[in-house]
């Protein structure tokens, strides 16, 4: 399953890598493509959005799910 987020704060290629780093560790988490210019990450794996939410805000990354 794809979950797709907006992802507020992040600059530049540490950024993603922390926050691919923070989602990482969820339950359930396969794979996440950010997009810096979009400011947009896509989640893909069984992982519950609330906790992917948190794992971002917690890096320094406020997310809120965009849904469609």
């Amino acid at each position: 399953m794809e979950t797709r987020f907006k992802v507020s704060g992040m600059k530049c290629d540490g950024c993603i890598a922390r926050a691919r780093e923070a989602v990482g560790k969820l339950p359930g988490f396969v794979e996440a493509d950010f997009d810096l210019k979009a400011g947009t990450a896509v989640v893909t794996g069984d992982v519950d959005s609330e906790a992917v939410i948190q794992a971002l805000t917690a890096t320094g990354y406020p997310a809120a799910e965009v849904r469609d």
